[in-house]
């Protein structure tokens, strides 16, 4: 009965801790513009608040005695009860995110604010439930490292919960509700427990624990900080990949709770694994495969090159699985006995906070450009224990050790020489190419993988060589990093155009040939759906005021007629700098010098602007490849409407890799009662690929036919305007609900 309940209640706290994450991230989503800093953000503060828990325990079980253990612990789990105001947990009315400089403060407070209190109670739990375990003479007291396994069990059932079970059928205000209901439930076994301790009465563990090669206590004070900060190196470099992972997931794929869950849940299950009582697979085999998978999710860094998601998610994901397993596996098995159990939890916490740190805090500000993601990856290959290699000795082991370095530098200076031979002769980057030179270059580099300090050293070399080739960014010339993402300002290899890119999307080009300088291009020329839809409105309200959302390089500006005005809502102040620069682009200064640029969330924004003031409204924001969710939400179109004059007209750009929007805004359309209807000008020749036109597809929504009635008759149309069908029974997305399972493209 008594393990039974401890079970219970490490179960139950972790799966209630692990549900709160993805469910006050994705309240907080809209509010950010819909980047994939805000999930990253969030994991930074969880780490922090289970550091903080880890230490409270540490200090308890230290400092006081058993009874007053109990105590402390039982009125520290009712006070988020007391404290009526602090659940179901909500957002914090009057809030807003700072638009001049990062928001990753403000977040933080209002994390802090929002679950702080349930979310420390919860994470101080699993340690402090172990110790009591271990000192109630239970046959299995003497290893209650078990219950961790537990722990993270409950941990990993609430995360999958979230996406398959809670998104889709919730609304964010009843998953709080149920959530409260479950952590009355928690309140209730941690009762339960504390009063089967408290009526046992002291006893101590049985036995310590004796296992693995590095087991033993430190006998010096030296070798146990020494042991210390080997623990803290291996749970830093799991958690910093894993937040590398899911940033690399969702920089151009939609930052959703699915590709916040799936890493997060990998890191999870490494922990169950190699804590179990028997893993389920060998260390020494994960140890051999761990250069292979390495150097698989290195190559679309190196590369540069766009993968389908079905190949990018299991390539970082089972990166990640496996690097996780071999860094756990070893802190299991360097762990110490009972007497230790809450100074080892909290070493790997102090681990696992510095590599949140490094991903969400420091490397955004030290680097230009995502660089923690491969950094992180070099030191896991160092850390790498040594397998099947021959022990040697005298000149032999000297050679070995020079070529530790000798080879990799070999890697890197031919590889470095291959890519500026490429970038003098201006060969464009082809997928056969690719293949040719980072195929080649990875089989040389696994050939490293026996000794963790050469193939550490390859995989530098590997990288470094990889600084030198353009890629499909072409020459760069600028590049910038905010909490919104990376920019990049860069030219094509024949010096034709200028680009700019978001994350790997190009959001805007530009000709640097002066005669074609205000032509828009991309996915906004003139015969284009863009240029259609400009055409038929400056025919009807020729002295219209449009609003555009996101600004991109400001090719829409060009679109503009003559007596037309146009205010831009840019959330990022990167992209706001580079497009308003004219040594990078020049179409605002060319054709719209006097656009005005509102700074901010759209969504906030608008709500300032005069009621049906505009007769065109176009949303074109998008977070890399992927159109931020909260624009497209009932409540969303609501405001649109309320901003949009009389026979003015909403225009969605709804070009993308992963979503298939057009049912999700034909859906809305419908429950609006507007008429929608859609282009779609993806059967492009290669001549006008060859000018700089981009396959794009649209969606225009008005009140009534007359609205749009010009769009359809317009000759130039290289397609035509059709009516968007909406599913039978299509559920409307709201600020509540949203299931983008339901549209990602997955090919």
């Amino acid at each position: 009965m008594l393990l039974i309940i401890f079970v219970i209640s490490m179960f139950v706290s972790a799966a209630l801790l692990f549900l709160v994450e993805p469910m006050i991230a994705k309240m907080l989503l809209p509010m950010l513009g819909g980047t994939p800093a805000v999930w990253n953000t969030c994991l930074v503060f969880f780490q922090v608040m289970l550091l903080a828990g880890y230490s409270y325990a540490y200090a308890a079980m230290k400092w006081l005695g058993r009874k007053a253990q109990i105590s402390v612990h039982v009125a520290l789990v009712l006070l988020p009860v007391v404290i009526v105001s602090t659940l179901p947990f909500h957002l914090p009315s009057g809030w807003q995110p700072p638009t001049q400089y990062s928001p990753v403060f403000w977040l933080l407070g209002v994390l802090l604010f929002t679950v702080g209190l349930p979310f420390f109670v919860l994470s101080s739990t699993a340690p402090v439930l172990q110790r009591w375990f271990g000192n109630t003479g239970h046959k299995h007291a003497h290893d209650p490292y078990f219950l961790y396994a537990a722990s993270n069990a409950g941990s990993l059932a609430g995360l999958l919960a979230y996406p398959i079970l809670l998104e889709p059928l919730l609304r964010l205000s009843q998953q709080a509700r149920w959530w409260k209901s479950g952590y009355f439930a928690f309140v209730f076994t941690i009762a339960a427990c504390a009063l089967l301790v408290w009526k046992r009465g002291p006893q101590r563990a049985t036995a310590a624990i004796h296992q693995g090669t590095d087991a033993s206590a430190a006998t010096t004070q030296k070798d146990a900080w020494r042991q210390r900060l080997r623990w803290i190196v291996l749970a830093f470099v799991p958690s910093s990949l894993m937040i590398g992972v899911t940033t690399a997931l969702t920089t151009d794929v939609p930052a959703i709770p699915l590709f916040w869950v799936l890493p997060l849940a990998l890191y999870l299950i490494s922990f169950i694994l190699v804590f179990a009582k028997r893993p389920p697979i060998s260390h020494e085999w994960l140890v051999r495969r761990e250069p292979f998978f390495i150097l698989a999710a290195l190559i679309p860094v190196v590369s540069q090159v766009k993968m389908p998601l079905f190949v990018l998610l299991p390539v970082y994901l089972l990166a990640l699985f496996v690097v996780a397993m071999v860094c756990h596996g070893e802190l299991a098995r360097s762990r110490p006995g009972v007497d230790r159990l809450t100074e080892f939890y909290l070493w790997i916490s102090v681990g696992g906070v510095l590599g949140g740190i490094f991903n969400s805090l420091v490397a955004p500000l030290i680097f230009r450009s995502v660089l923690e993601f491969p950094l992180v990856l070099i030191v896991a290959a160092l850390l790498r224990p040594a397998v099947d290699v021959q022990p040697l000795t005298g000149a032999k082991l000297l050679w070995a050790k020079r070529k530790d370095w000798l080879l990799p530098l070999a890697l890197g200076l031919c590889m470095a020489a291959v890519f500026l031979w490429i970038a003098h002769i201006g060969l464009k980057p082809s997928r056969a190419m690719n293949i040719l030179l980072f195929g080649y270059s990875t089989l040389w580099c696994l050939s490293f993988g026996k000794r963790p300090l050469r193939f550490a050293a390859g995989v530098t070399a590997l990288f470094l060589a990889s600084l030198l080739y353009a890629g499909s960014f072409g020459r760069i010339l600028h590049t910038e990093r905010s909490f919104f993402g990376v920019s990049r300002v860069t030219e094509d290899v024949n010096g034709k155009y200028r680009y700019l890119f978001h994350g790997g999307t190009v959001h805007g080009i530009q000709s640097l040939d002066p005669s074609r300088s205000r032509e828009p291009l991309a996915y906004y020329t003139k015969s284009g759906p863009a240029g259609e839809i400009f055409r038929a409105e400056q025919a009807r309200i020729p002295h219209g005021d449009v609003a555009v959302v996101g600004l991109g390089a400001g090719a829409l500006a060009c679109e503009l007629g003559p007596q037309q005005s146009l205010t831009y809502y840019e959330i990022d102040p990167t992209v706001v700098r580079l497009a308003t620069n004219p040594e990078y682009f020049t179409f605002l200064s060319q054709c719209a010098p006097q656009t005005t640029i509102v700074l901010g969330d759209a969504r906030l924004k608008l709500r300032d602007a005069p009621d049906g003031h505009y007769s065109l409204i176009v949303l074109d924001a998008f977070s890399g490849d992927t159109i931020p969710m909260h624009l497209v939400t009932r409540e969303a179109l609501a405001l649109y409407l309320r901003k949009l004059a009389p026979g003015g007209v909403l225009a969605f750009h709804i070009s993308n890799l992963y979503l298939q929007l057009s049912p999700t805004l034909a859906a809305l359309a419908d429950d609006a009662r507007l008429i929608d209807i859609t282009e779609d000008d993806t059967d492009l020749s290669q001549s006008a690929i060859d000018a700089g036109k981009f396959p794009s597809k649209w969606v225009v929504m008005a009140r009534n036919d007359n609205d749009v009635a010009d769009l359809s008759r317009d000759v130039s149309s290289s397609a035509r305007w059709v009516r968007v069908q909406a599913q039978p029974n299509a559920k409307v997305w709201t600020d509540d609900y949203s299931n983008l399972l339901s549209i990602i493209k997955w090919h």
